[in-house]
């Protein structure tokens, strides 16, 4: 049987961390920031975690990591 190849888009997104857990960015960052709290910009700099009712789905993405 082949190899499974790992979701291009997927690979771009998030991370596989040590644990098994799913790395992912905040979104609401692109664009229309000037309405939005410079706290609020502030936190949605730094990295969450994916929600672990799409960590089976996001894992079948990424089979070779």
């Amino acid at each position: 049987m082949p190899k499974l190849k790992t979701h291009t888009g997927a690979k771009k997104r998030f991370k596989l961390t040590k644990n098994g857990k799913v790395k992912r960015a905040h979104t609401n960052r692109r664009h229309i920031l000037n309405h939005k709290t410079t706290k609020r910009k502030r936190a949605l700099r730094k990295a969450t975690y994916a929600d672990k009712t799409n960590m089976r789905a996001l894992k079948l993405l990424m089979p070779a990591r």
